[in-house]
């Protein structure tokens, strides 16, 4: 009985993190049918983070009572940025983008993310670079991967990959599909969001600092995505009120979904890994998700796999992996250092700055934050440091 607990419980986190990214990669199949079906991208991000912000909400009243601060100017400014950059921003992009792209190719850049975040993260020196250490040149080497990988996707073609249950379909629909998609125009929507969205990030890391109550956070920033977000649409809907009216179909299926699995489920299962494994382990898998949209959306949409999107999804694969990797090893050197040196507060802020970063960015488009449990932890062993310390005194 104790050898099969002891199985268990080793493989539970591979099974959590495998049906959640399943249940991500519905995400781009849910909200591709609802877009071909009509609905409009700029109301999907209202829902979307309506229910978002209704599924969070208690949980943030309950667990986050005792610690949560007093919200001041600055930080209600930063929670508006916040707002305006990923959900607003980025969501409309990442679904408009998708309306002239296809599932597959929308979830194969979001991996370049990572890449991003690390350049601003660069940029802004709460990244440090020494080219003299091989990590860091994995992170230089993985963010120019993902990056020419983006590139290949966008620009190359080549021959038609045969996968034999898309070969009749797409005969059929290839003239349809020829007149509706922009392929470039979506793809560069994409990127452009993915940089909205690794500055929110950034600007998410920074605001922690001042409001470390992360479920609070999260849900004010997905209310002030919903208030943007409505104006948004109300701008670019015009006076369509067709474009608000949601009905038991596809579309009130992806603004549910999108709201409940993917900033509801996916926050508690995100948390729970990164508990047992760590924020690398929860990134490793992201390219799970491609895969599986590549295979269900073959078969749902009979999407039509080139050679080129291929090769570029595999170098931006490669390159998310070297740039993971070297961020591991940064987080093995952080804890090395913070055991040496005891109650040092720079390090737990940069780790805090780490682990909110890669976490964030995992999350492939998600508003959470999944690294509550790990700043807690951190936090509760500088606390007990500390107490050692004060018992040695005489």
């Amino acid at each position: 009985m104790e050898a099969s607990a002891g199985m268990y419980n080793k493989a539970m986190p591979y099974l959590a993190m495998v049906f959640m990214r399943f249940g991500s990669a519905g995400m781009p199949i849910v909200a591709k049918f609802a877009l071909n079906r009509g609905m409009s991208q700029h109301v999907l991000v209202v829902y979307r983070f309506v229910i978002a912000t209704i599924v969070l909400a208690p949980f943030a009243i309950v667990f986050d009572r005792k610690i949560r601060p007093k919200m001041t100017f600055s930080v209600f400014v930063q929670i508006l940025l916040l707002g305006l950059l990923e959900p607003t921003i980025d969501q409309n992009l990442y679904y408009t983008g998708m309306k002239y792209t296809t599932a597959t190719v929308a979830t194969a850049l979001c991996n370049v993310l990572p890449a991003f975040v690390f350049l601003l993260a660069w940029a802004c020196r709460l990244e440090k670079v020494d080219m003299r250490k091989l990590h860091c040149q994995a992170k230089i080497l993985g963010t120019l991967g993902t990056v020419g990988g983006a590139m290949i996707m966008t620009l190359v073609n080549g021959p038609i990959l045969p996968l034999p249950w898309t070969k009749v379909k797409n005969e059929h629909q290839s003239t349809d599909s020829a007149t509706k998609d922009d392929p470039l125009k979506g793809a560069l929507m994409i990127l452009a969001g993915c940089v909205c969205c690794a500055c929110f990030v950034i600007l998410q890391a920074m605001t922690l600092k001042s409001y470390p109550a992360e479920l609070s956070l999260t849900t004010l920033v997905c209310l002030m995505g919903a208030i943007e977000g409505t104006i948004v649409a109300l701008v670019m809907e015009g006076g369509n009120a067709a474009a608000w009216s949601i009905h038991w179909d596809s579309k009130l299926l992806a603004a549910v979904y999108s709201g409940v699995i993917c900033s509801g489920v996916a926050y508690y299962v995100g948390a729970m890994v990164i508990q047992a494994k760590g924020p690398v382990f929860f990134a490793a898998f992201n390219p799970l998700t491609m895969v599986i949209v590549v295979i269900m959306s073959s078969f749902i949409f009979s999407e039509t796999m080139y050679l080129g999107s291929f090769i570029g999804a595999i170098v931006i694969v490669v390159g998310l992996y070297l740039v993971l990797w070297g961020k591991s090893k940064d987080q093995n050197s952080s804890d090395s250092d913070s055991n040496e040196v005891a109650a040092a507060p720079c390090s737990g802020e940069q780790m805090a700055i780490v682990g909110t970063e890669i976490a964030t960015v995992t999350s492939n488009q998600d508003v959470v934050l999944l690294d509550v449990i790990s700043r807690d932890a951190a936090a509760a062993d500088d606390e007990s440091v500390k107490e050692k310390n004060q018992q040695q005194i005489p």
